[in-house]
């Protein structure tokens, strides 16, 4: 089973069952919402432990939530450094809009120039605020980012696992 990390549980909060979590998801409100299904994968474990959301709210920087029938610190402190994550199955790719991409179908792709040339694969991807940018390790091993913008890519073949880019001058 393939699994996504939407969220790492920081620590406990109060008495009353509260976990304190940093998201790693674009789509808080649909991955806490109340009733929906997380697996708890704890430090050093290969299982998860499935757990439903009973209510979930913003604090700081981080999202509170408690679990359906874990309403007690002692039932829940030994989830923390505990990851949440969700099968594949439980994305829900309506949700991305046109040009819009999960991390785990861009990095691994392969790099063309817009003249055939390969240039690397894409290794990981960097939030800037302003756009995304996509590491590439080149054949030699050297990184170079590429701006996610449309002066620059070009097209995305998500089934191929293959990006063309136009590189302008400076970008390599």
């Amino acid at each position: 089973m393939e699994w996504f990390n939407v969220g790492r549980i920081v620590n406990t909060h109060g008495i009353k069952g509260e976990v304190r979590v940093i998201s790693t998801t674009d789509f808080e409100d649909v991955r806490f919402a109340p009733g929906n299904r997380l697996a708890i994968f704890k430090k050093d474990d290969k299982k998860p432990t499935w757990v439903t959301i009973e209510s979930a709210r913003r604090h700081k920087n981080f999202i509170l939530l408690t679990f359906e029938g874990l309403h007690n610190i002692n039932l829940v402190e030994h989830f923390k450094e505990g990851l949440l994550k969700v099968t594949k199955d439980q994305l829900e790719v309506d949700e991305l809009k046109e040009n819009e991409y999960y991390y785990f179908e861009i990095i691994g792709c392969e790099v063309f120039s817009d003249e055939g040339e390969k240039l690397g694969t894409i290794t990981d991807i960097l939030e800037t605020g302003a756009n995304d940018v996509w590491e590439l390790k080149d054949p030699k091993g050297k990184k170079h980012y590429i701006p996610y913008i449309e002066d620059v890519v070009k097209e995305i073949d998500i089934d191929e696992k293959k990006i063309i880019i136009h590189v302008m001058e400076g970008l390599l």
